[in-house]
């Protein structure tokens, strides 16, 4: 059995996982962020907000001093503070989440655009090939064409065939033409027959 080596850098050890995990690491800050902005734009956060002011200064108001917590003498010191918390951190988490949408709205514009591109050379490609379609279907026999062409034919075969005095007469001419030409040549010395051509 082979011993196992020893050597850390040949088997290394499992990575292990930190023990906190940072929220600010990755997504999970953002994600946040856009949850807590989408809430504040709700109407039950306003009517919430509506509803806590309200107890609290009826609360610090009408109750006696002995149970105010934030006494009206002193002008709602503890809301007052509460309220601008909440302003100075409501306003930057506003921003990361337009941020974070204006990115996704940038890539979806990206998108949108190399979509649009493939859909512009498709519609290209299919018009060149249908014009060239058109261009091929030009060239090709319609059916009333060949109809006409094979009409022509079965006509050309049922007419009677040429008399054989046709041919007697083309044969006659031929021989006519030729006796005519070896004549011109012998009136201009040449020979006029295969005899005086190759003498013996």
């Amino acid at each position: 059995m082979a011993e196992r080596n020893p050597d850390p850098l040949d088997d290394p050890a499992p990575r292990r996982r930190p023990l906190l995990r940072n929220p600010l690491r990755g997504d999970a800050f953002g994600r946040g962020a856009e949850g807590f902005a989408r809430m504040m734009g709700t109407p039950a956060f306003l009517v919430g907000m509506t509803v806590f002011c309200a107890v609290w200064l009826t609360w610090n108001s009408l109750m006696p001093e002995s149970a105010q917590f934030d006494p009206r003498a002193l002008n709602f010191t503890l809301l007052t503070l509460i309220l601008s918390l909440q302003a100075s951190y409501a306003a930057p988490l506003l921003l990361l989440a337009q941020n974070r949408q204006d990115d996704r709205d940038r890539v979806q514009a990206e998108q949108d655009r190399q979509s649009n591109e493939r859909n512009h050379a498709t519609t290209d490609f299919i018009t060149r090939e249908i014009a060239s379609l058109r261009l091929a279907l030009n060239d090709v026999a319609t059916r009333d064409f060949v109809r006409g062409e094979l009409r022509d034919l079965l006509e050309e075969l049922e007419e009677p065939p040429a008399p054989a005095s046709t041919a007697d007469e083309l044969r006659t001419i031929l021989r006519e033409e030729v006796e005519a030409a070896l004549e011109r040549r012998g009136a201009q010395g040449g020979p006029t027959s295969p005899k005086e051509h190759n003498p013996q």
